[in-house]
């Protein structure tokens, strides 16, 4: 199944839904353009990858990317409902370590609302 992005917003933070693959090849490329067009206006995104059904290396090579280029623009990436397979590949990666995981897409906007009272 290719990758389909549903891009929603919840305040300051943008919410992307991903469904499908992200693989080598237009899915990768299509996630990495859209997160660095996001980049451009939000400090603040999170990937909901409940309905990824697979991530190659090239994938993940993708993710790492934008999760770096977040970081050089003084932004946050946020994983949440990792599907299973998704987390799996993840774990045997150690890339879960990486990347902040929520169970749920509105415990990470909470993450997101508890640092800027914080800062605050």
């Amino acid at each position: 199944m290719p990758l389909s992005l549903d891009i929603s917003r919840t305040g300051d933070v943008v919410v992307v839904q991903c469904r499908g693959r992200i693989v080598f090849g237009e899915e990768a490329d299509e996630l990495r353009r859209v997160i660095l067009g996001l980049l451009s206006n939000t400090k603040q995104i999170i990937l909901n990858l409940a309905w990824v059904e697979y991530v190659d290396s090239c994938g993940l090579g993708t993710l790492v990317a934008s999760f770096i280029s977040a970081r050089h623009r003084g932004a946050e990436i946020k994983l949440a409902s990792v599907s299973p397979m998704a987390q799996r590949t993840l774990r045997s990666t150690h890339l879960d370590r990486l990347f902040e995981t929520y169970r749920f897409t509105e415990d990470a906007l909470k993450s997101f609302q508890v640092r800027r009272e914080a800062a605050g």
